[in-house]
């Protein structure tokens, strides 16, 4: 029987076990887990009397299939949401509704662009010799440089970088491409960005249904599915245990934790980001624990907010939130109007009177604020959002989450780095494997596919007959 670890349970890690015991029914499995709960950054929480309440990402895309797929396994799909509102604002100067046919901050249709107020005419017009341009490529494989070259500034500050900031903390700046696949897709293959993303949706069948979704529990819910799944089969989840070490055991490994329940594995998985990855290879692979040591990681907080209903703007229900550019940024960079968006996180109280929450995003990267005090974190959220919509925002109710390290940020060169260090790892530590989102894909749908792929690579290492 072969006994395997997987080191991490968010969900990535998680998603590792439960298709690893699909594959390997018969095999012993262990998940530890450092902090006293499952889930990773994925969890949800009872707030101002509205239960489910997300303390950080509260939908996954259904474009992609690997989350959807095992909403479907677990038997969530019933229990699936999605947004009641999908537009989206711009705060520059004022409310600006985000120009339609983007991708990703990326426009494909001028005349859509012409009409929005977010840019001004010389900003449109630079971007509208953008299908004329001679091929740029992937250049330095930095997001913020690509973009500039071919929309021009105001495009990349006003669009872009708002987007895929809000996104993944990033300052597009220092972000590679492969952080952002559609659009190293649209630059790897076509001349004009605008034109190959037009000949793209053109191409596509039509699409039906909501482009996000989530459990109506909160995303919780859908750990909290794996986790028990995970049980009922016999798998071992560990919490509040640290793995200190890892050691050569033959052909096999030693794990040494913390809490003294070492094991000795065929297999091992570390579903953790980077940083904390890098010192556990340290003795088994020098260049693969230098490489995940260079690793740079963002760190946000979350700002939940109960205002009364009755007090916010009529004007404002129709919208999901908005994005702060950095050129107008503070500590602010994304509201989200999170009644609007999600009508069934709403408390009515015996009087009559019912909440609306509000859910706000500070800090990214090169602006990490998760070790600032509370009042300070709190003061600038009423401060700055209030200032955005017009509004003396006076709460019933605030809830203030901190995510240290919570994005891995895809510096240039980053899928050649990731290369790196898998074939280091093959080559010095056969069996130990890594998976997350520091690696292919931050969202939660990369996740769970990379914890399918990593379930394959461990099968397949075990039993060599699977190829």
């Amino acid at each position: 029987m072969s006994y395997i670890a997987v080191v991490g349970a968010g969900i990535t890690g998680l998603t590792t076990a439960y298709r690893l015991h699909e594959q390997m029914p018969g095999a012993e499995i262990v998940v530890v887990e450092a902090d006293d709960r499952i889930g990773g950054k994925i969890h949800s929480s009872d707030f101002a009397d509205v239960p489910g309440v997300d303390v950080g990402a509260d939908a996954f895309l259904t474009r992609v299939p690997y989350a959807t797929q095992l909403t479907v396994d677990l038997g969530l799909s019933d229990a699936l949401t999605s947004p009641a509102v999908a537009a989206a604002n711009v705060w520059w100067n004022g409310l600006h509704r985000i120009p339609e046919g983007l991708l990703l901050g990326v426009p494909t249709d001028l005349a859509k662009l012409a009409r929005s107020h977010l840019l001004t005419w010389p900003g449109k017009l630079r971007a509208g010799l953008e299908p004329i341009l001679p091929a740029t490529g992937v250049g330095a494989d930095s997001v913020g440089l690509l973009i500039r070259k071919r929309f021009g500034r105001q495009v990349h500050e006003r669009l872009v970088d708002p987007l895929v900031g809000s996104i993944y903390a990033a300052d597009t700046e220092r972000f590679s491409l492969a952080g952002v696949p559609q659009i190293l897709d649209l630059a790897s293959k076509h001349r004009s960005l605008l034109l190959g993303a037009r000949r793209i949706r053109a191409k596509a069948p039509p699409v039906s249904g909501p482009i996000f979704a989530t459990p109506t529990a909160g995303m919780g819910a859908l750990t909290d599915a794996l986790a028990a799944s995970l049980r009922t089969s016999r798998v071992t989840i560990r919490t509040s245990e640290r793995v200190t070490a890892i050691e050569p055991a033959g052909t096999r490994w030693f794990v040494s934790t913390d809490t003294g329940a070492d094991m000795v594995v065929d297999a091992l998985v570390l579903a953790t980001p980077a940083r904390t990855t890098a010192p556990l290879l340290a003795t088994l692979s020098v260049d693969a624990a230098s490489l995940l040591g260079q690793f740079d990681h963002a760190g946000v907080v979350m700002v939940t907010l109960a205002l009364d209903a009755a007090d916010w703007p009529r004007g404002l229900h129709d919208s999901s939130g908005y994005l702060v550019p950095k050129p107008v940024q503070k500590w602010v960079t994304a509201v989200s109007f999170a009644t609007s968006k999600w009508p069934h996180w709403r408390a009515t109280a015996a009087d009559g009177s019912s909440n609306y929450l509000l859910r706000i995003s500070l800090g990214r990267d090169g602006r990490d604020v998760t070790g600032e005090h509370d009042d300070a974190l709190l003061d600038a959220a009423l401060t700055e959002v209030g200032h955005h919509v017009g509004l003396t925002l006076q709460p019933s109710a605030h809830r203030i989450s901190r995510w240290p390290m919570a994005f891995p940020q895809y510096r240039p060169g980053h899928e050649d780095r990731v290369v790196r260090i898998e074939r280091a790892l093959a080559g010095d530590a056969p069996g130990v494997f890594v998976a997350g989102a520091s690696y292919h894909g931050i969202g939660i749908p990369a996740c769970v596919q990379q914890g399918g792929a990593a379930a394959i690579a461990v099968s397949h290492f075990l039993d060599p007959v699977r190829e």
